[in-house]
């Protein structure tokens, strides 16, 4: 989907430093104190509008939570959101998932969740899927021992790829559905994507992997 240009966004999200960490790198090793409460902390990968997050943020005050997103023109909604509900657990940054790396520590990370990724349906730009392997070590050299990725999308093609790239690289499954709305899982909480695509009766597949 075309993202409207949105020439002010930068300027918007430099106006907020309190919920839009321009320089995140200076926290490494240090999260927790970036927030007001020090408790374990999840991180989303391509964040989108903010309305997953948010939520979540809203439904687990015990949890800390930060939403990633690499397009300024989009995580300006989701900063429109935050301010909104001005949330203490919930904090906003404008990268590349490639740089997770110079941004937290081995072990700061309790879960990471991926939703409605870009499929990059094309073989040669397999690299770029949010699960492929170079990018699940990334998650692997921030997250926690045994800590999680939960993963969500529409596009079949890509959980079937996904299910084998976290297979391939040693995970456990320990949760997949092939029809989450359909389903008894509790507490779902939809992204902007998730709502568009299943009201057009598209079926959500979920699954949730953890490093051994």
């Amino acid at each position: 989907m075309r993202v409207r240009n949105k020439p002010w966004a930068m300027d918007k999200l430099q106006s907020y430093p309190q919920y839009v960490l321009s320089s995140p790198e200076q926290y490494k090793g240090k999260w927790n104190e970036v927030f007001v409460k020090n408790q374990p902390l999840h991180i989303e990968i391509g964040t989108g509008k903010g309305r997953f997050i948010t939520g979540m943020a809203k439904a687990n005050p015990h949890i800390n939570y930060i939403g990633i997103e690499l397009n300024e023109n989009v995580i300006v909604t989701a900063l429109d959101l935050l301010i909104e509900e001005n949330l203490p657990n919930l904090r906003l940054m404008n990268v590349n998932a490639n740089d997770l790396g110079d941004i937290f520590e081995k072990g700061e990370v309790d879960q990471v969740y991926l939703n409605f990724s870009d499929p990059w349906p094309k073989t040669r730009h397999a690299k770029r899927r949010l699960t492929y392997k170079s990018f699940l070590k990334v998650y692997e050299g921030i997250l926690k021992d045994r800590g999680e990725i939960h993963f969500k999308t529409d596009n079949q093609g890509l959980f079937e790829y996904s299910l084998m790239s976290f297979s391939e690289y040693g995970l456990l499954l320990k949760y997949v559905s092939l029809d989450l709305h359909n389903s008894d899982f509790e507490g779902n909480i939809m992204t902007e994507y998730e709502e568009k695509f299943s009201s057009k009766g598209s079926r959500i597949y979920r699954c949730e992997v953890q490093y051994r």
